[in-house]
C-alpha cells in the first residue's frame, strides 16, 4: 500500500490480483451477478487507487479491510438495485422493444476464476463452519444476505449490542482461520 500511496500502478496490480478473487468470491453471492461483481470489485480497487488514504494500516491488515470495503461496497450495489423502478420496460433506449437477452447474465464463466472462486468459497465455508452457530447466523445474515446490524437484530429479536459483538467476534475469529490465505499461504 505504501507504494500504491506513492502511486505505483505495478504495486495496485499486485494487490489486485491478491485480493481482487477473495473480494469476488465474497460479492458474487452477495449481488448473485457475476458480472456485476466483477465490475463491483474492479470499482474497489479503482477507489482505492484514487483514495488510497482510505486504508489506514494502524487499524488492521489489508486483506480483511478490503474484504470488508467489497462487502459493503456489493450491499451498497443490492440496496440500489432493490431501489431500482422498472416501471417502464416498454422501450429500448432507441425506442424499439426491449431485449430481454440484454438482462441475461454470461452462463460459462471463465474456467480459472470459477476455480479460484471456489477454492475461496470452500476455505471460507470451512472456516465458518468453525464458529459457533449464532456468530455464523449472523455473519450469514450480514455479509450474504446484505442485511444491516439493526436489520439483523430485528430479525433475530436480539439486542443489536448483541448482533455487533457476534459478527465482531465472528470477523476476527474468521481472519484468524484464513490467515496466511491473502498472501498465497496453502493450509
Amino acid at each position: 500500500m505504501a507504494r500504491v500511496v506513492q502511486g505505483d500502478r505495478e504495486a495496485l496490480g499486485e494487490l489486485y490480483d491478491r485480493h481482487a478473487p477473495a473480494a469476488l468470491g465474497l460479492m458474487a453471492p452477495i449481488l448473485r451477478d457475476r458480472r456485476l461483481a466483477e465490475e463491483t470489485v474492479q470499482d474497489v480497487f479503482l477507489h482505492l487507487w484514487q483514495h488510497p488514504g482510505t486504508y489506514d494500516s494502524q487499524r488492521g491488515a489489508f486483506g480483511g479491510w478490503i474484504l470488508r470495503v467489497a462487502r459493503n461496497r456489493a450491499i451498497d450495489v443490492l440496496r440500489k438495485q432493490r431501489e431500482r423502478r422498472f416501471a417502464d420496460f416498454s422501450s429500448g433506449e432507441d425506442g424499439g422493444p426491449l431485449d430481454p437477452a440484454t438482462f441475461l447474465v454470461d452462463p460459462a464463466p471463465d474456467p480459472a476464476d470459477q476455480a479460484v472462486t471456489s477454492d475461496v468459497g470452500d476455505r471460507v465455508r470451512a472456516a465458518l463452519a468453525t464458529l459457533s452457530p449464532e456468530q455464523r447466523e449472523t455473519l450469514e445474515l450480514a455479509y450474504f444476505g446484505g442485511l444491516s446490524h439493526r436489520e439483523i437484530a430485528e430479525r433475530l429479536s436480539r439486542p443489536l449490542g448483541t448482533v455487533k459483538t457476534q459478527i465482531r467476534t465472528g470477523m476476527q475469529r474468521l481472519a484468524q482461520m484464513l490467515t496466511g490465505f491473502e498472501h498465497g499461504a496453502v493450509e
